[in-house]
């Protein structure tokens, strides 16, 4: 086998054949890939909760929402990287593809640049307004400085990963996943352990597995055949190109710093209740996350297939990828949120050895955990909207039925002093999942109906 077809064989063609078996081919390898990646970062906070203590248990955990915060609106970039790749791989559009490739790559450094000067800069100012406890503080900055150093790496493996799914390649970014996550597990163990450097050791051995898998995904496109090929000399902003990425990425960006500014208001007042709380909080939010992952793979599906479709003028095949993703993740969604409640006590207790921090965590799992297949059900209706061009009405949607909405619970009802406990605060998420999927749906039924009318006026596909 030559290495076109070595490469062919990656890549596939969602504009013809069974849509539901095609998806499934092209969901199992990301979600392999999420769930794997999950693993490895669990294992950050794994180490640090039985090697190092709660405090920077606590101080690891309370940084996930920052990083979402802050990082949300360059991965809405990328997003658009796999819109605008799959577009135009279904209307075999050459040119328009290669052009896309290069912008998106130099954007992804130009994004990661930034991020580090953002993160690493602002840290100390960020983790205070958050109201970060004063003994957990200096451990969650330093974290937080040493993560944004690897930002750029991070940055262009997204972006990288992002065209592979575009022309259909999921396979790939897994192995390369694999690699990087292995080396970054024996780092873990090896700086916490052998070294002492408690939080720190965590954070440099996930920045040098982001500078492996960046270097990889940069490898692969660099010996790509075709269109999608990266040339470093190439690598420059086209300006059609770049005014269609951001046209497509800002509102995604925007729309996932609207759920962040939520989470990060929902943790300001979870670390109002101590670090106990905070601690079973992270422990639970890292086992939700892989429920969510495995949901969110069917979510990028809607999107690459609706849009090589839609690059294709094939709205019928729009309509039944959005069918089937929507089964799809709603099974998984149900089946992975059961599992995790059922199997609460065992599964956080393999971060932390504390009753009081395991029942903190089974405390969330409860009310979050059983309700997130609302949450992937949204995130498919988001991902069929972007992926026939439609980017800012999903991020409005989500600025009042997300962020909106929870800021609201938590200063009226989560206010009032019988009703300010924990799980009221927990409860703000499965509220505002299944209040914004419901208006996404209409969004999409809409929308559904004018492109349709506009494709047969026009003449356009079937």
């Amino acid at each position: 086998m030559n290495s076109k077809q070595s490469a062919k064989k990656y890549e596939m063609d969602m504009c013809s054949g069974p849509i539901l078996q095609k998806m499934l081919l092209y969901s199992v390898p990301l979600m392999a890939s999420g769930v794997l990646q999950l693993m490895f970062n669990a294992m950050d906070i794994v180490v640090v909760g039985n090697f190092a203590g709660d405090n920077s248990l606590a101080a690891v955990g309370s940084n996930t929402s920052i990083i979402g915060l802050i990082t949300n609106l360059f991965m809405g970039l990328s997003i658009a990287a796999n819109v605008l790749v799959a577009r135009f791989y279904g209307a075999k559009d050459t040119k328009a593809l290669t052009r896309t490739v290069h912008t998106s790559m130099l954007l992804s450094i130009i994004s990661g640049v930034l991020l580090t000067v953002i993160g690493v800069g602002g840290a100390k100012w960020i983790l205070e307004l958050m109201q970060t406890p004063a003994e957990v503080l200096p451990l969650a900055i330093t974290y937080l400085r040493i993560y944004f150093l690897g930002m750029t790496a991070t940055m262009i493996y997204n972006f990288g990963s992002a065209i592979l799914r575009g022309i259909g390649d999921t396979r790939r970014p897994l192995y390369y996943l694999v690699l990087a996550g292995v080396i970054n597990v024996a780092l873990n163990l090896v700086f916490v352990i052998y070294f002492k450097m408690d939080v720190a050791g965590v954070a440099l051995a996930t920045v040098i597995s982001q500078c492996i898998s960046a270097a990889l995904v940069v490898r692969c496109l660099m010996k790509e055949k075709g269109a999608i090929r990266l040339r470093l000399g190439n690598l420059r902003l086209d300006k059609e190109k770049t005014a269609l990425i951001f046209k497509i990425g800002l509102p995604a960006g925007f729309q996932g710093i609207m759920f962040s500014i939520s989470n990060v208001i929902i943790q300001s007042s979870i670390n109002s209740f101590g670090p106990i709380v905070m601690a079973g909080n992270a422990a639970a939010q890292n086992l939700e996350s892989f429920v969510y992952i495995a949901m969110n793979a069917f979510h990028q599906a809607a999107v690459t297939f609706t849009s090589q479709n839609f690059g294709a003028m094939k709205w019928k095949r729009i309509n039944k990828t959005v069918i089937y993703a929507e089964i799809c993740v709603t099974v998984v969604g149900l089946l992975l949120g059961s599992l995790v409640c059922v199997f609460g006590k065992p599964l956080v207790g393999i971060y932390t050895s504390s009753p009081d921090v395991i029942q903190a965590g089974i405390d969330r799992l409860d009310i979050v955990a059983r309700t997130q297949a609302t949450a992937g059900m949204m995130d498919v209706m988001v991902g069929a909207l972007r992926g026939v061009g439609y980017s800012l009405m999903p991020m409005i949607v989500s600025l009042v039925g997300v962020c909106g909405l929870r800021i609201l619970w938590i200063f009226t009802v989560f206010g009032i002093e019988q009703f300010h406990t924990i799980q009221v605060l927990y409860a703000s998420y499965p509220i505002s999942w299944l209040i914004t999927f419901m208006v996404q749906l209409v969004c999409f039924i809409v929308i559904r109906g004018r492109l349709e009318k506009r494709m047969k006026t026009h003449g356009l596909g079937i």
